[in-house]
């Protein structure tokens, strides 16, 4: 038995070691962009289309850029707006699914209808809408992004609130005449801020994706700013000359990126649930 207490509890540490292994590399690709963009964006026609080698691991495109900066900036570029518009998403999600299971059904009704209405639109095409709308560039995207990702994790409060709302100390506290702005507050922030946080981490994909695609489009950032989008945008018309590299690393760090996220999240579920200690 001791021994078993023993194994669950390392994989465990070495879940979260890797953890924090993870989340110390994409802080430093968050924080390594803007220190290397200037150097991103130097131009030397002396040097152009080189393929990878040690001096350019990512090779170098058709001005002379170095192909493994330019990458860094652009990721950068992508998790620094991931984080902002996926902290706003979390808190409209946070907000409106706890109020939608606490303030009545008319309330309920209309933000599950809100829900179903933004779910049922395709994703890229309610972004592309609101970023005419709203004009290109960063703001296009911030807006667009926050606007369209806040559902699936607003059903997930919903979820939470109507069960926590059964629980004995919520209706004792109901029973007692505290509001309801208070209990939310005080008796039920504390156990929704888990979910939140593992909710947030999982639309960091969806973000970085979307906001890719609305670059590689055209409908997100300006050309002359890092962003991967961009890069792969600007490779499509040179593949043909053979420079596959202007596609590939890019592409596998945008994959990777992704990927870490994706287990960041989950693995994060893992850690925050009580019940996995037993699993």
């Amino acid at each position: 038995m001791r021994w078993r207490l023993n194994r669950r509890m390392n994989r465990r540490m070495a879940t979260g070691i890797l953890l924090a292994i993870v989340v110390v590399a994409l802080v430093a690709i968050a924080i390594a962009g803007p220190l290397v963009t200037e150097q991103a964006m130097a131009t030397d026609f002396a040097r152009k289309d080189l393929p990878p080698s040690w001096q350019h691991p990512f090779g170098t495109d058709w001005m002379g850029r170095d192909m493994f900066l330019r990458t860094i900036a652009g990721l950068s570029t992508s998790l620094r707006l991931g984080m902002l518009t996926a902290s706003l998403s979390a808190g409209i999600a946070l907000l409106l699914g706890s109020l939608a299971a606490t303030f009545g059904r008319l309330l309920d009704a209309t933000v599950s209808w809100l829900i179903d209405l933004a779910m049922g639109i395709p994703h890229l095409l309610l972004l592309i809408l609101i970023a005419l709308a709203v004009g290109k560039g960063a703001a296009g995207i911030i807006i667009g992004v926050m606007v369209t990702h806040w559902m699936a994790l607003a059903r997930v409060m919903r979820a939470e609130v109507l069960q926590l709302k059964q629980s004995g100390y919520v209706l004792a506290s109901e029973k007692l005449g505290v509001g309801k702005l208070t209990i939310i507050r005080k008796h039920m922030l504390p156990h929704l801020l888990p979910q939140l946080l593992v909710g947030l981490v999982l639309l960091f994909p969806h973000v970085i994706l979307h906001e890719a695609s609305l670059t590689f489009l055209g409908f997100g950032l300006s050309p002359e700013q890092p962003a991967i989008g961009i890069i792969l945008s600007e490779s499509m018309r040179y593949l043909v000359a053979g420079t596959w590299w202007l596609a590939v690393f890019p592409g596998l760090m945008l994959v990777a990126v992704v990927a870490m996220f994706s287990w960041l999240g989950g693995s994060l579920r893992k850690l925050l649930d009580p019940v996995s200690i037993h699993e």
